[in-house]
């Protein structure tokens, strides 16, 4: 039989208010935005304020001490969020109604029209055909060889090599078989030894001179391999930063960029109404709608504290780029700036995840100033940022004919007091988006 016990422990809860202020620290501007007018719609007891302030600064001295300033005039490179209503818009077509267009230049049937569109409607980012012809045949019930030729039909469209079912049929597309035989039939026989760079016996099986062969290799590195990417209707990423930093009177100053936020407060009316005499309902829930709206507004407001000490912390640590020398940082890890400032290392992550500065030495991600460290050969600690750095200078700097393998890398670093090992070579390489060394062998 089951029996009755009492036991008494202590357990970690976390709060929704600790809840809520995780997930707007983590927010950046746009979806800050956002998630206020979310709010704004669905909480009766937030209240949007009228008219605009200037946003606070923050300033630190040389001896890093911070404190709020009354806002004197508009800082440099505030963004702000603006919509021109009145002003006359250029009419661009996006990319797929380009190639549809396209297709008013020939004669087609509408059955014949209607294939022709379901090709370019199944294009990807790339702009190659992401479907297989025997679908396309089978939905319209027409022979696949007259799916086929409506294909080449498409694939004559700008820009040269669009609706290519591979990279090789791509790269065959672009070129002119009159104009460049060499380079042609490379493409079309030899494609795995052109793709994968191994061109020692390439000439022999080809039949061409050394001479030729380069020519030939020439014309194929200047061909398109994405026809389709970064056309008008591709998706724009744009950068709104989250800070604003730039000196005045010798000291830096920092501007959280959320001016053009909407200004929230707690509504009066509610807070009186639940000063008056109410039932117990619906005192409860005017109570639950004025908490949740304070904790919003608190939680914007720590945000915006958070970020300009994160920001001030990081200006005291990396002195050297912010006087101008931007390839020296220092090792810097998030424990360092959350011990330094009180905070939690996950908080710390979420002020710093998608965020963005503008100095005056260009928009910099916050994370970007976080890098680890290594011991020279001489005692001295450097960022990995300059040895990623020197490892990019060593890979540009390489004979094509005869790349650095990863081992030469090491070597070369070793030489010049870098102790690193070949995977941690590799690592870098692979970080710096470089290819292993024979795919990096030219002729």
């Amino acid at each position: 039989m089951a029996k009755l016990q009492q036991r008494l422990e202590q357990k970690q809860t976390i709060q929704p208010q600790q809840i809520l202020q995780a997930t707007i620290l983590q927010l950046n501007a746009v979806n800050l935005e956002e998630r206020i007018l979310e709010e704004l719609e669905s909480n009766p007891a937030l209240d949007q304020m009228e008219g605009t302030t200037e946003p606070e600064e923050e300033t630190t001295d040389e001896d890093g001490l911070d404190w709020e300033i009354e806002y004197e005039y508009e800082p440099p490179n505030v963004y702000e969020k603006k919509e021109y209503k009145d002003m006359p818009i250029l009419q661009t077509k996006d990319f797929v109604e380009s190639l549809s267009d396209q297709l008013n230049l020939y004669d087609f049937n509408s059955k014949e029209r209607a294939v022709a569109e379901e090709i370019i409607y199944n294009l990807d980012e790339n702009g190659y055909l992401a479907v297989d012809l025997e679908l396309i045949s089978d939905r319209y019930e027409t022979d696949l060889m007259d799916v086929l030729s409506i294909l080449k039909t498409v694939q004559t469209f700008e820009p040269s090599g669009i609706a290519a079912r591979d990279l090789q049929e791509c790269l065959l597309i672009q070129i002119d078989k009159t104009e460049y035989p060499v380079a042609y039939k490379l493409v079309h026989e030899y494609f795995d030894e052109v793709a994968n760079h191994r061109y020692e016996h390439l000439s022999q099986k080809a039949g061409y001179s050394e001479e030729e062969l380069k020519h030939a290799l020439e014309v194929i590195s200047h061909l398109n391999p994405k026809p389709g990417a970064g056309h008008e209707g591709a998706e724009t990423i744009s950068v709104i930063p989250e800070l604003i930093v730039y000196t005045r009177d010798d000291n830096w100053v920092v501007v959280v960029n959320d001016s053009w936020l909407p200004e929230v407060q707690v509504s009066r009316e509610y807070v009186d109404m639940l000063a008056g005499e109410l039932d117990k309902k619906t005192k409860s829930f005017i109570k639950e709608k004025v908490d949740t709206a304070e904790w919003f507004v608190d939680a914007i407001s720590d945000r915006r504290k958070t970020l300009t000490r994160v920001m001030q912390e990081i200006i005291k640590r990396q002195p050297e780029f912010f006087e101008g020398n931007i390839d020296q940082l220092k090792p810097m890890k998030l424990q360092d700036i959350a011990d330094a400032i009180g905070v939690d290392v996950s908080t710390l992550s979420r002020s710093t995840r998608g965020k963005y500065v503008d100095t005056p030495y260009g928009i910099y991600e916050l994370k970007s100033y976080f890098t680890e460290g290594m011991l020279t050969t001489s005692g001295e600690e450097i960022s990995t940022l300059q040895i990623k750095r020197l490892l990019k200078k060593l890979l540009d700097e390489e004979v094509k004919r005869h790349p650095y393998t990863d081992e030469k890398l090491k070597d070369l670093l070793n030489k010049q007091g870098y102790p690193v090992a070949r995977r941690t070579v590799a690592k870098y390489r692979e970080q710096l988006h470089v290819p292993v060394a024979r795919l990096r062998k030219q002729i």
